[in-house]
């Protein structure tokens, strides 16, 4: 009784906390910009469960892709099981679902085929990040944390399905025993490899071996869950809203600002005088920014862009301006706007209960993200097309340049002197209209 005790306590605490965090999330995205993503219906199904459920786009690269796969599906059915532990922790039962029978025996043969698959391609995988020098993994963003958060993930996931199959094995010569109320369920194709190594130990060594498995298996899957939020693998959540919300527009096709449009209307309205006096009792409001210079000028679908990268570096991998040595990494650029927005969450929230307007005089452009990065871009949309999840890392840098060229008045000098020879030649080029077709003259 004690036992279940201590476990609905823990079972209760890890909810609570994980929806804090949830929320927490939540809230910063929202400080994003408006925007209406709710067309097409049918077609953002079709898309989230190709890309999101189907992992439709992970098999353009296919070791990654099929051993990332397996971990999926594995990861997620073998947590079927799971809602049997939680039952057994809560009402101090055994293998609860045992009455099953021969479904309850296929069951827990194939859980194990797939922990052991996880296993493996967790162990793989590992040695791809840590071993081989595969470049996407070594890249200048990914040092400290961004590294050790995939090592973290792996290594706990290599744990987890080991003392799944620990607790199956010392389980199994528990219930061949008939010792207490293990009672003979289930199928061990792969624990049961492992009985020789436990097969001469006493009763109460294999019990405290298979509790002790059976706490570590749970609260390894709690203490995961309440990871996720701080951790890149939080795609594995956010993936589903991402993909349903992603652009459905052809790519290389850019939308228009409506503040910019708002403002050209109000110039070609022959009625509209810029120097008169607002109406009484009206409010002078400045015209809405150009662009983008900090993560509140992005859109909350940017935002959520930037809580599900995965940080796997395919974008930056798959970049022209990257592969010739430039600045720019479609990763960097999506890492750099989730930790401004956690910044800028975690201040702003403290800042206003102390009664204070959030201001720390830093923007993700310059401080974070800087212009030679942005104008490194070539909107080719491999970074777009490459995601295995539809992020979108060049509207950021789309949004960023905005703001450069219509806030600052800044672009590199390269860019203008061409638009000074489409002003003054109606071309890029630096020759007078009038001497266009002199070529054609020659011998």
């Amino acid at each position: 009784m004690l036992a279940s005790i201590i476990f609905v306590v823990l079972l209760v605490g890890a909810g609570v906390f994980f929806g804090k965090n949830i929320m927490r999330i939540s809230g910063n995205i929202k400080l994003g910009k408006d925007l209406d993503r709710t067309d097409n219906s049918g077609e953002r199904w079709k898309n989230m469960i190709r890309v999101a459920l189907g992992q439709g786009k992970m098999t353009r690269r296919p070791i990654a892709g099929i051993l990332h796969i397996l971990v999926y599906v594995g990861f997620v059915i073998i947590n079927i099981e799971v809602l049997e532990i939680i039952i057994d922790g809560i009402t101090g039962h055994h293998r609860v679902f045992a009455g099953l029978g021969g479904l309850y025996d296929a069951l827990i043969g194939s859980f194990e085929i797939l922990a052991f698959l996880v296993w493996l391609s967790c162990i793989i995988f590992l040695i791809r990040r840590n071993v081989i020098t595969i470049p996407r993994f070594h890249k200048p963003e990914l040092k400290g944390w961004a590294f050790d958060d995939a090592n973290i993930i792996l290594v706990s996931e290599v744990l987890l399905m080991s003392a799944f199959l620990i607790m199956n094995a010392s389980d199994a010569i528990l219930q061949a025993r008939g010792v207490g109320h293990y009672v003979e369920a289930g199928s061990f194709p792969i624990s049961g490899l492992l009985v020789p190594l436990f097969d001469g130990l006493s009763d109460g060594t294999l019990i405290f071996i298979e509790r002790g498995t059976w706490w570590f298996h749970i609260m390894g899957i709690l203490a995961f869950l309440n990871f996720l939020p701080y951790s890149k693998h939080f795609h594995i959540l956010l993936a589903f809203p991402n993909t349903y919300y992603a652009n459905l527009q052809a790519k290389g096709q850019f939308t228009n600002l409506g503040a910019v449009k708002e403002e050209v209307e109000k110039m070609f309205d022959p009625n509209f005088d810029p120097y008169a006096a607002p109406p009484e009792g009206g409010e002078v409001t400045e015209p809405e920014r150009f662009g983008a210079k900090d993560v509140l000028d992005l859109t909350w679908k940017q935002l959520l862009d930037s809580y599900t990268c995965t940080e796997c570096g395919r974008c930056t991998d798959s970049c022209p301006a990257n592969q010739t040595g430039k600045k720019l990494s479609p990763r960097k650029i999506m890492m750099d706007v989730r930790d401004r927005v956690e910044e800028i969450g975690e201040a702003a929230k403290k800042a206003k209960k102390e009664g204070k307007e959030f201001n720390d005089g830093k923007s993700l452009l310059g401080d974070y993200i800087t212009e030679e990065e942005v104008w490194a871009c070539t909107s080719c949309n491999a970074c777009v097309m490459e995601c295995p999840i539809n992020i979108d890392p060049l509207s950021v840098i789309v949004d960023l340049r905005r703001y450069l060229v219509m806030e600052e008045s800044k672009v590199p000098s390269e860019l203008a002197g061409m638009l000074t020879n489409i002003e003054n030649n109606g071309a890029p080029w630096q020759f007078s209209p009038t001497d266009r077709l002199k070529w054609a003259d020659e011998d």
